[in-house]
């Protein structure tokens, strides 16, 4: 039997074009992510506004677009007046979610200055509360944020410093509703009609308004598939989009069932398509519901979650939560997920990887201190750099393995992203945590003659990560041997590795 895996490219076979906010990210008001994650006033590298450049520049170079905020578990107890107005006269509240204090000194125009200081490809995407709060309150929200003026909430927003619109176009309606373990948890026949309510109201403001309907918090859920035929039955000529989180970490020293997570990624992402177009039959609608992924990462949830243990007591401000460190393992995973997300960019077209910083991300920094990045970075930049254009259809034929949670999986997980420019980057996945596999791509009508690089992530220490003490512990480096020749790319993909292979 031949351990080589293969597969073929032709740009009449295609799944569809990248939207950009498949690239998208998380901030929450959550342990460290904003205080002393983006927001550090007195920090060296802290602007006027006391947001830390070293971070910005971080970010940038990850490239994410669309940021969700302020949740997340957070959002169901939030109330967004609480955020606007002179940072000082601001209250402190309890957040019941994570167990702290929130200080409300980053709040509204903060968080729309910082989206702005990214850069032109970043743009807002804002959750409202709909644990405890309801209709009026997201109302409100809106007329505040969006509306020009003339309005009691429009001329506040301009008295308190911002008399332009904020001009945010993509709402969530709540956060993870399904979830016992969130404030106001409702079953989906109740959120269905709030959520309704919301979008029918949000869309007499505005009727180009985006909407996120709130799906499964994971495909685990007892209530999986049912929640979603219930609540867009209800919503689906309201909404754009139904949201899935799916978090992943090695359990129980099963790593090979680990490096195959994205199996149950890319099922997630494949039941609730179904769910959505039987709903959309149903209904006899034209209509289809894409998917908003806005919340994903790997998540070492046994380690660090509220089951774990070491749960802040005394309501601190911003205490280190969820801070995991990542392996080479996890960045492998990590990439795996992303192709998962490309492989499915005709219905997946928002994702957001949970969070930006110190929370489970793919940026660290210390308070006072240096800013560095995670394994997990690379994937993400690299795939948020040359992954835009149109995903090509890639049918894998490759040596399997079994995994005990997966069953028989490949061990070469792959796509690849066809550039306006005519370049053509392949982006894999080995599997194997012991042997090199080797790989052949047949090029058909493609214009590509060399190889432009072969970035390869891997280490002959999977538990190699980057840390304070050694923040370049890490990296990707160049793969020997990649060669195109007579419209044949043949490559060798290391053991344990994530790849990205660009063609010009």
């Amino acid at each position: 039997m031949t351990r080589t895996a293969r597969f073929a490219l032709h740009p009449d076979f295609s799944v569809g074009e990248v939207n950009p906010r498949l690239f998208g990210s998380f901030v929450e008001h959550l342990g460290r992510c904003v205080y002393t994650g983006i927001h550090e006033p007195g920090h060296p590298a802290a602007d006027e506004s006391g947001l830390r450049t070293d971070v910005l520049a971080l970010i940038r170079e990850l490239g994410v677009t669309a940021i969700r905020y302020p949740g997340g578990n957070f959002v169901s107890g939030y109330k967004w007046e609480d955020s606007v107005g002179p940072a000082e006269e601001r209250p402190r509240r309890l957040d019941l979610a994570w167990s702290s204090t929130e200080t409300n000194r980053f709040g509204l125009s903060e968080y729309i200055a910082f989206v702005r200081k990214i850069g032109p490809q970043a743009e807002p995407m804002m959750a409202v509360n709909l644990g405890t709060r309801g209709v009026a309150e997201a109302l409100e929200l809106q007329e505040y944020v969006n509306h020009p003026s003339g309005t009691a909430l429009s001329d506040l927003r301009a008295a308190h410093g911002n008399e332009a619109p904020f001009g945010i176009r993509l709402w969530c309606l709540g956060n993870e509703m399904d979830g016992p373990w969130q404030t106001g948890h409702k079953t989906a026949e109740e959120y269905g009609r709030l959520a309704a309510e919301t979008a029918r109201a949000m869309r007499q403001i505005d009727p180009d308004v985006e909407l996120v309907a709130c799906g499964s918090s994971s495909q685990a859920m007892q209530t999986f598939a049912g929640w979603e035929a219930t609540v867009l039955a209800e919503t689906y000529d309201l909404v754009d989009y139904i949201s899935l989180h799916a978090y992943y970490e090695e359990l129980d020293g099963d790593r090979d069932s680990f490096l195959a997570s994205a199996a149950d990624m890319e099922s997630f992402i494949e039941n609730v398509v179904a769910t959505c177009d039987h709903v959309g039959a149903r209904l006899k609608s034209k209509k289809k519901i894409n998917l908003s992924f806005d919340e994903w990462n790997v998540w070492y949830q046994s380690r660090t979650g509220p089951n774990a243990g070491g749960w802040p007591s005394g309501w601190p401000e911003a205490p280190r939560l969820l801070e995991d460190n990542y392996t080479v393992t996890d960045a492998v995973v990590f990439g795996s997920l992303l192709i998962a997300l490309l492989r499915h960019a005709d219905r997946v077209t928002v994702a957001c990887l949970a969070q930006l910083v110190n929370v489970i991300a793919p940026i660290m920094t210390e308070p006072g201190g240096p800013a560095w990045k995670q394994t997990t970075f690379f994937p993400f930049a690299q795939a948020s750099r040359h992954g835009r254009g149109r995903v090509l259809d890639v049918r894998v034929e490759s040596p399997t393995h079994e995994t005990r949670k997966y069953g028989e999986v490949p061990l070469l997980h792959a796509t690849a992203v066809h550039g306006d420019d005519g370049t053509v980057t392949v982006f894999a996945v080995n599997r194997s945590q012991t042997e090199a596999l080797p790989l052949e791509v047949a090029l058909h009508g493609l214009e590509v003659s060399s190889v432009l690089q072969h970035s390869a992530l891997a280490d002959e220490d999977p538990e190699a990560r980057n840390t304070l003490a050694e923040p370049e512990r890490v990296i990707p480096h160049e793969a020997a041997d990649t060669v195109l020749k007579a419209g044949v790319l043949s490559a060798v993909l290391e053991p344990l590795s994530w790849n990205v292979i660009r063609l010009g």
